[in-house]
């Protein structure tokens, strides 16, 4: 079966990444465990509550039907961050579940910060038997449900912009902007629709805050 689960940031996907392969591997099941981009910059899965694991780091190019096939056996795949796969490798996914019989388990934002659907994603959503948004309570700064991933580069929020551009959702780490110049402040936040559509940030968070505070010292 291929399962595809989704959510906006902090709604705990990795958590659930790495919960469910423990509770494969406790059952005697062979798996691998796979990820794009993540948080920590190393091929792990890693949550924000401190969980991390070991992980096959998804490159361009790679094909997963034959990483599988290089192994002795294996029964399930966890795929994080799955959002940023190519379309290719989702179609591979699908290749296994249906010639292979393995169970994968995929993870990963369905939207990008211009809330337009990433290609893998959208390919999840057409072709996953079974798909489930998590439930985890994330809040947007006015206390609506979050919904929505805003990116947020030297404290406004960016409409334009490389689809992928990696950061974190705290205060914000320097990145390159795409013409080389000066390194400006990125971080991700998750909003309502209606602060999303607005941009409306609502006051800086603590971390953000603090960080401007050191900016200027």
């Amino acid at each position: 079966m291929l399962k595809f689960f989704y959510g906006p940031m902090d709604c705990g996907k990795s958590t659930l990444a790495l919960q469910l392969n423990y509770n494969h591997r406790r059952q005697g099941r062979r798996g691998l465990v796979l990820t794009k981009h993540d948080r920590s910059g190393e091929p792990r899965i890693t949550s924000r509550i401190g969980l991390g694991n070991e992980a096959v780091e998804v490159v361009d190019g790679l094909d997963l039907v034959e990483l599988v096939a290089a192994h002795d056996r294996i029964d399930y795949l966890i795929c994080d961050e799955a959002c940023f796969y190519s379309v290719r490798q989702i179609e591979q996914l699908a290749d296994l579940v249906d010639d292979h019989g393995i169970d994968v388990y995929a993870f990963g934002l369905a939207s990008d910060f211009r809330s337009q659907m990433f290609p893998a994603a959208q390919r999840l959503f057409e072709l996953a038997d079974e798909v489930s948004r998590l439930q985890v309570e994330v809040l947007c700064w006015c206390g609506r449900p979050g919904m929505l991933n805003a990116r947020v580069v030297g404290g406004v929020m960016a409409r334009t912009g490389e689809q992928v551009v990696i950061a974190d959702t705290g205060a914000g780490a320097p990145a390159a902007e795409p013409d080389g110049a000066a390194e400006t402040m990125v971080h991700y936040r998750v909003l309502c629709r209606r602060h999303h559509r607005t941009g409306d940030l609502g006051e800086p968070s603590p971390a953000e805050a603090a960080a401007g505070r050191e900016a200027h010292v």
